[in-house]
């Protein structure tokens, strides 16, 4: 994973997902490629059926992990993808799974 200093720019956003989704190991495919990517923040269910997201990191891992989510694993369908920029001075510690 790569590694951000606390100079780094970093870019975050949130992300609503729906479509075949769930039961095809989404989040856990999510982890594993936020982890290759070296972006930070989470990935969840919803009860309805729907993903979200939280995704940190330099723009272009942030651009790397939003175009992957908009595919995601094989046996995934995304029908609908909403992505919006928060301003916040938090930063995360790791992708992750909640």
């Amino acid at each position: 994973m790569k590694s951000l200093t606390t100079g780094t720019p970093l870019e975050t956003v949130s992300v609503r997902l729906r479509g075949k989704i769930q039961g095809v190991g989404y989040r856990q495919a999510a982890v594993r490629e936020g982890h290759l990517i070296g972006v930070r923040g989470w990935v969840q269910a919803l009860p309805e059926g729907d993903i979200l997201a939280m995704v940190q990191g330099t723009p272009d891992q942030v651009d790397k992990m939003l175009e992957w989510m908009r595919h995601g694993p094989p046996g995934a369908r995304v029908t609908e993808f909403e992505s919006e920029v928060e301003y916040t001075g938090r930063r995360f510690d790791r992708f992750e799974q909640l």
